[in-house]
């Protein structure tokens, strides 16, 4: 008899599901993979499969959304609190030093790559949409054009760079994240959507950017 594997003896059946479902979905299209193939990657029995998921698509829903979830971007930014791009670096340096945070978009990649379906990739753009949402406490029903392009735009932004990530992730830096242009860009996105005093924000972008062209400047004579 075969040895137990180590993670049946520590983690939860629904969690050795969903790592049996990306491992899987790493190896082979999703279309070929089976409720045999994920329980017998997750050493668990049929019935535990059938009491926690109606099927395989519950499954990989419940996979996605948590890796969704899990990430360190989706968090609103503080902009009383301290300096944008401050915070921003902060998730970018966790986004791409953190193993874990890694191995999120190593697995998120993996539905906008050639083993996904059309199925998985609706589901990551509306969980991409949903917890954005919900992030910033938006009401998704009454949404203004503006919110609802950004939300889209957002979501777009993400699959294009989890579609380059397979090969991003061998060069990407986190200094390529810290960028002032990207930095500005980032944070003017989530405080335009959470619908946040843009002017204190604005300010402080306008504020840095003389101060940088002229140093020996009054920074309180930058803004009026």
């Amino acid at each position: 008899m075969s040895r137990p594997r180590r993670d049946s003896e520590i983690l939860p059946a629904t969690t050795r599901m969903e790592n049996a479902f990306w491992e899987l979905l790493r190896a082979q299209e999703y279309r070929r993979i089976t409720v045999t193939d994920i329980v017998r990657e997750a050493g668990v029995n049929r019935n535990s499969f059938y009491y926690h998921y109606s099927g395989l698509p519950e499954l990989a829903d419940a996979a996605i959304l948590h890796e969704v979830e899990r990430t360190p971007l989706v968090e609103v930014p503080a902009p009383h609190q301290e300096n944008l791009k401050h915070q921003w670096g902060a998730r970018a340096k966790e986004l791409i030093c953190a193993p874990e945070q890694r191995q999120r978009l190593d697995r998120l990649a993996l539905v906008a790559g050639s083993h996904s379906s059309p199925e998985l990739l609706d589901s990551l753009c509306d969980f991409g949409r949903m917890t954005i949402s919900s992030m910033l406490q938006l009401d998704t029903e009454h949404l203004d054009l503006k919110t609802d392009l950004m939300l889209d735009f957002a979501v777009g932004g993400l699959l294009s760079v989890l579609r380059r990530w397979p090969t991003l992730s061998e060069t990407i830096a986190v200094e390529d994240l810290l960028n002032e242009d990207i930095a500005v860009l980032a944070m003017g996105m989530y405080l335009s959507m959470s619908k946040a005093d843009m002017l204190d924000y604005w300010n402080q972008v306008f504020s840095n950017t003389v101060l940088a062209q002229h140093p020996d400047s009054d920074d309180s004579n930058a803004v009026r």
